[in-house]
């Protein structure tokens, strides 16, 4: 590995296409639960989660338009932490009252959003320095 590879600044790439492929993911998994006659409740729970996670971080994205100040810096730790906190407080709910489907959602969750950190981090550092 170079030595540069995570110290060259790079400018932030775009959030829509890795979000948009994750978005997909969700989609595909609906046939998969229909045919294989499992809960459609997980795949709707994963679903919504995804969807409210996405409609936050658009939200907060579009709060902290000045990328360069204390505070957006600050609202973006903190949205990263409200998302993840609530994500799994849902989960855990869900896990408390039916394993089996808290377990089918944080897997087609984990599979979407698996993908969309992937894309991320290929646009990241394929852009150009």
């Amino acid at each position: 590995m170079r030595s540069g590879l995570l110290s060259t600044p790079r400018p932030e790439p775009g959030h829509l296409l890795p979000a948009l492929a994750g978005s997909l993911v969700i989609l595909f998994a609906l046939p998969l639960f229909l045919l294989l006659d499992w809960n459609i409740s997980a795949w709707a729970l994963a679903a919504v989660l995804w969807l409210g996670i996405h409609a936050l971080d658009f939200i907060l994205r579009r709060a902290r338009k000045d990328t360069g100040n204390l505070a957006a810096s600050g609202m973006q730790a903190f949205g990263l932490l409200f998302k993840t906190l609530g994500l799994l407080v849902v989960l855990f709910a869900a896990a408390a009252t039916s394993p089996r489907l808290a377990l089918a959602a944080a897997l087609v969750y984990a599979l979407a959003y698996t993908l969309e950190l992937g894309l991320s981090m290929v646009a990241y550092f394929g852009a150009g320095r």
